[in-house]
């Protein structure tokens, strides 16, 4: 089939974007640029490549995340790989990275960024403050070579990644700034079986019968290795106890942020250690 009868006959119902769907598939099956589907759609795909394409579809068709389907996700100004071993960015956490640039130290300093992930936040902030040395932990090993995968792709020499479950990793290490995008879902949360949650590794997600055991834990530890801000990515909801906590532990300057939607996502406060 050629290209332009191949997109003719997309069939992606529980898309919300189904031809832009089909056309990053269908390049990334054919390793070209989305401007070549214009300039070539008389282009005959060869047995196996409509096959690989309409593996893809069907996966897609599944419920699949597109971006576990293409490998790559953008976030910030970056392009990064992703994988089903970690979280896929989503643009919301980028406040967190915003939030992070406006408070964190204007001249060198040490970051820390717990539960990396993919890197994306370590990254982000990396590619903007590169007086910054990053340092971004993950208890999953895959997330971690994923993560020094991307700061590699990407050029970025001032982050590194490491496996740590928390701060256990991190013997007695201060930091200038720490931030985080937790699990924070309550583990009988109904949209954990609807949408790309169905995919997701449930370890960056679920956190406790209340969605803050992680958060508790993280506010608590940090004392020991900060002497600056604590920022918090969390649920719409979850602004006031994610305060309560911190103001119970001595933190200053608490307050929250709301994320581009409206909805308040980010928490926070200072600990002068």
């Amino acid at each position: 089939m050629r290209i332009d009868q191949v997109l003719a006959t997309v069939d992606l119902p529980g898309s919300t974007s189904p031809r832009l769907d089909a056309e990053l598939l269908l390049v990334t099956v054919l390793g070209k640029p989305r401007s070549y589907l214009r300039t070539w759609p008389e282009y005959e795909l060869t047995a196996d490549q409509l096959s690989a394409y309409q593996t893809l579809l069907a996966r897609r068709r599944a419920g699949e995340p597109i971006a576990y389907l293409l490998g790559r996700q953008g976030f910030w100004s970056l392009d990064l790989a992703v994988a089903p071993s970690t979280l896929i960015p989503r643009p919301d956490t980028e406040r967190l990275v915003e939030l992070a640039l406006e408070l964190g130290p204007s001249g060198a300093a040490q970051v820390l960024d717990l539960g990396t992930g993919s890197g994306a936040i370590a990254l982000a902030l990396a590619s903007e403050q590169p007086q910054w040395q990053l340092t971004g932990v993950d208890r999953v090993p895959e997330a971690v070579a994923l993560a020094t995968r991307n700061a590699v792709e990407l050029g970025l020499g001032n982050a590194t990644f490491q496996h740590s479950d928390w701060f256990a990793g991190l013997g007695g290490q201060r930091f200038d700034l720490i931030v985080s995008n937790p699990p924070y879902i309550a583990e009988d949360d109904p949209h954990l079986t609807q949408g790309d949650l169905r995919f997701e590794p449930s370890s960056a997600l679920v956190s406790g019968t209340d969605g803050l055991r992680d958060t508790r834990q993280i506010i608590s530890q940090s004392r020991d290795h900060l002497r600056g801000w604590l920022l918090l990515e969390h649920g719409w909801q979850q602004a006031e106890p994610v305060q309560a906590l911190l103001r119970e532990h001595g933190y200053q300057a608490v307050a929250s942020w709301q994320d581009l939607a409206g909805q308040t996502r980010v928490s926070g406060g200072q600990w002068h250690g």
